[in-house]
């Protein structure tokens, strides 16, 4: 069985994003490189960014920096046919999937909340056949980021090599010039729309992140078009005192939204804390079709935007008590 794996030469599965570099760079070549104020609001952002049929990849790390303001907005606009990058992706994936936004995904790492269980609405969404599935592993998938980050059309890797993975994903093999080696080569991804929440930007594009940043760096350069949201806009004099901060340039950036809480249920390292029982009442209610039908009828479609949103899970006061946790542990922490 091993044997037959090794000597696979190809995935199985569907590649859902054209890794041709010259393509996208005829993308690229033609972005504004000006000091533009490109501050706008969730709406527009995603009414003028984000077109149905788009592969779309957001940033952030399981339930870290989830950008929710913004995929919250893309459900309420009911977009469809949409593609998702499933990398380290879980409650923006969930959400997505079960809303019916998407038809295909590249998987990674989806559906699992970790000591919280996993999702019944996601499963059934990822079960069906309404959503096109391929393969990959997380650091496949980081890598394919920063392939196209690069302005290529692959990278060769030892990953995936004899597993099943490979067999359901959309990777071929190659031979190495130099040593006559077999190699993974994992095809570069270059989403239509690259979604991330971040600590804080300036009115141009220029972000920075505390925390964790996994690939969210070559994800926006691999994008064709880039919606930011941020906790704090600030000065581009501020973002300037600490320029090797700024893992996002301006030039990546094509709308910029401050959304104070916006990566809500999430947790926004040195901000705020997951909130753990609205993850809770969450997982609970997709448990059945019903219940999943009722939890966007009342925090989706039933309020007109984040702020709304917002007040009906707590305001200020439980996103205060989650700001409290977060300031505990990483005081407990040493940082």
């Amino acid at each position: 069985m091993y044997e037959d794996l090794v000597e696979q030469t190809e995935g199985q599965s569907e590649l859902f994003c054209n890794p041709d570099p010259d393509l996208a760079r005829e993308n690229f070549k033609n972005k504004s490189r000006a000091l533009e104020n490109k501050v706008t609001t969730v709406e527009k952002a995603v009414s003028d960014l984000v077109e149905d049929g788009d592969y779309i990849a957001t940033g952030g790390f399981g339930h870290v920096r989830i950008p929710t303001a913004i995929l919250y907005e893309v459900i309420r606009q009911k977009k469809r046919n949409l593609g998702l990058a499933g990398h380290t992706s879980i409650y923006d994936s969930d959400i997505l999937a079960s809303s019916g936004c998407l038809n295909r995904c590249d998987i990674s790492y989806v559906v699992g909340y970790e000591i919280r269980g996993l999702s019944a609405c996601a499963r059934r969404a990822f079960q069906s056949d309404k959503i096109k599935k391929t393969d990959w592993s997380n650091s496949s998938l980081s890598w394919r980021f920063w392939a196209a980050s690069a302005g290529l059309s692959f990278v060769p890797s030892r990953s995936l090599l004899g597993t099943d993975t490979f067999k359901h994903s959309a990777a071929k093999t190659v031979t190495c010039p130099f040593t006559g080696k077999k190699f993974t080569a994992l095809p570069a991804l270059y989403p239509d729309v690259g979604i991330v929440h971040v600590s804080r930007a300036d009115i141009y594009g220029n972000c920075q992140i505390d925390g964790i940043l996994i690939s969210d760096e070559f994800l926006a350069r691999a994008s064709r078009k880039v919606i930011i949201s941020t906790e704090r806009l600030v000065s581009n004099e501020e973002i300037r005192l600490e320029p090797h901060l700024t893992v996002i340039p301006y030039w990546c950036v094509d709308a910029v939204v401050e959304v104070p809480f916006g990566s809500h249920p999430g947790n926004m390292p040195e901000e705020y804390w997951f909130d753990e029982d609205f993850f809770q009442m969450f997982l609970g209610k997709g448990k059945t079709e019903e219940g999943t039908n009722e939890f966007f009828e009342e925090y989706v479609y039933g309020v007109k935007d984040f702020d709304q949103y917002l007040e009906k899970i707590g305001g200020i006061r439980k996103m205060n008590d989650l700001r409290a946790i977060e300031k505990l542990i990483f005081k407990k922490n040493g940082s």
